[in-house]
């Protein structure tokens, strides 16, 4: 890869030609196209005239099936996987070799040990090293930036009590399709696939967790996975949350709720926030003026992946570690592996328990009966 330049777009691979590519990435990066920010260069896809296809509609010079032919050829600044979870260790680990930041679609692998692999493949660590990070677009919408600093400076006092939920509704017709419900290739349930974005920003709100007690059933679907989960969960700072995922529910939402001393923070919306889709209630006796204050959010940013995507291509430029790479991302993970592993053995699990030589370190089914598949025991660790 040639040296990057602040003021150069950044030449960017798009891997997998699916619907999360043509409806979230490509019109993100098409926005900073035309802002002179970022360029797409080549588009990949285990189906070649799919990436062809895409190729010619958005006038990209490069198509095909081989990510290590293109990342020769190409020798992208940025990789941007839209592919399924079971890929993304590999993929990412190929760019990095190769010199490419990568921006990987959630989940982003499916278990510590991959993620750890990725990290050890991050050449110096630092923030104008090659590194990956994962789509984690809740935390940079207007309204999470702006309740996320009055909550870092304690303005509405200590966070005492939350709630996470990721209700949602999925079909028989949704687990018809091969690899969904399955731990090598969707990677986990709810608590993984469909709640991994409200439960990575209650996280990113709340602070350090210290431990979580969960419980997870099958109620509806065949599938190897949980189709809901519930936790309970301790902060650092001394509060507690319960969180709920679900694709059972028909009447879809999600939402965090947060009481603090001086106020309850809410926020309902289902796939994406605007600002108005909070709501702050300050507890008798805050002055007006103090909870008028609250309301002030600034210039609307929706949360959104090119909400995300200016943050990640401006800490590229100038060398910074980007919120969601690095620990900034793991702490997710390993907050559900956690989850899994409680709910799948009857016990608390605190932050720090898992690591190598633990079973769901290297699967997040952890081999444990009635839920492992067939002969799936976990790998031998391989970060």
């Amino acid at each position: 890869m040639s040296p990057l330049r602040s003021n150069s777009p950044l030449r960017t691979a798009v891997v997998g030609a699916g619907g999360i590519a043509r409806t979230s990435h490509l019109p993100a990066l098409r926005t900073l196209a035309a802002e002179g920010k970022a360029e797409v260069v080549a588009v990949v896809d285990v189906v070649e005239a799919a990436a062809r296809t895409l190729a010619d509609e958005e006038s990209v010079p490069y198509a095909s099936a081989d990510l290590g032919a293109m990342l020769a050829d190409v020798r992208p600044d940025l990789v941007v996987l839209c592919t399924p979870p079971a890929v993304h260790r590999e993929q990412t680990v190929a760019a990095l070799e190769a010199g490419a930041w990568v921006w990987c679609e959630k989940p982003p692998c499916p278990s510590l040990a991959d993620y750890d692999r990725i990290l050890a493949a991050e050449k110096g660590g630092g923030g104008r090293d090659p590194y990956a990070s994962i789509v984690f677009q809740h935390r940079f919408g207007s309204g999470a930036r702006h309740i996320g600093a009055l909550l870092a400076e304690g303005a509405f006092g200590r966070p005492l009590v939350a709630h996470c939920q990721t209700t949602w509704y999925r079909d028989r017709a949704y687990y018809a399709v091969p690899w969904r419900g399955r731990w090598a290739t969707e990677g986990g349930g709810p608590a993984m696939g469909h709640g991994i974005h409200q439960t990575d920003l209650l996280l990113d709100l709340m602070g350090p967790w210290t431990e979580v007690h969960g419980m997870a059933a099958r109620l509806v679907h065949d599938v190897e996975t949980e189709d809901v989960s519930t936790a309970q969960v301790r902060f650092a700072s001394g509060a507690l949350a319960t969180l709920v995922n679900s694709v059972l529910s028909p009447d879809e939402v999600s939402r965090i709720r947060i009481d603090c001393e001086l106020a309850t923070i809410e926020l309902t919306h289902l796939y994406g926030y605007r600002d108005a889709d909070w709501r702050i209630t300050p507890a008798p006796g805050v002055a007006a003026e103090t909870s008028a204050a609250w309301l002030d959010f600034g210039e609307e940013v929706p949360s959104s992946h090119l909400a995300q995507l200016r943050v990640l291509v401006d800490d590229i430029a100038q060398g910074r570690r980007h919120a969601t790479s690095g620990e900034g991302g793991r702490r997710t993970l390993e907050f559900i592996t956690a989850l899994y592993r409680s709910a799948f053995t009857g016990t608390t699990v605190r932050a720090g328990d898992i690591g190598p030589g633990d079973p769901y370190y290297t699967a997040l089914h952890g081999g444990a009966p009635g839920w492992a598949p067939a002969g799936g025991a976990p790998e031998e660790d391989r970060a």
